[in-house]
C-alpha cells in the first residue's frame, strides 16, 4: 500500500468519510468526528502506520488534511 493510501484510509477509518471528500477544503471540524478527540485518534493512527512520532506543535498545526501531507514530510513520509 503507498503512503498516499495509508494516509487517505487513516482519514476514512477516523472520520468516516470517502475518498472523494479528501482535498484542501477538508480542514479540522469540517465533519462532526473531526473534533479534538478524533483528531488525537487521527494522530495515533498515522504515527503506528509510518512509525514516527510527533511532535506536539505539529499535531497542533496539522489542521487539513493539505497540512498533514506538509507535516508528515517533516518526518521523511512523501504522501
Amino acid at each position: 500500500m503507498s503512503n498516499k493510501a495509508k494516509y487517505d484510509q487513516i482519514f476514512i477509518d477516523s472520520f468516516s468519510v470517502t475518498a472523494d471528500q479528501l482535498n484542501d477544503k477538508f480542514v479540522y471540524q469540517c465533519v462532526p468526528a473531526w473534533d479534538s478527540v478524533g483528531h488525537m485518534g487521527m494522530i495515533a493512527a498515522l504515527e503506528d502506520a509510518f512509525g514516527i512520532m510527533m511532535e506536539t506543535e505539529d499535531i497542533i498545526e496539522f489542521g487539513s488534511y493539505t497540512i498533514g501531507i506538509e507535516k508528515l514530510s517533516k518526518y521523511g513520509i512523501e504522501i
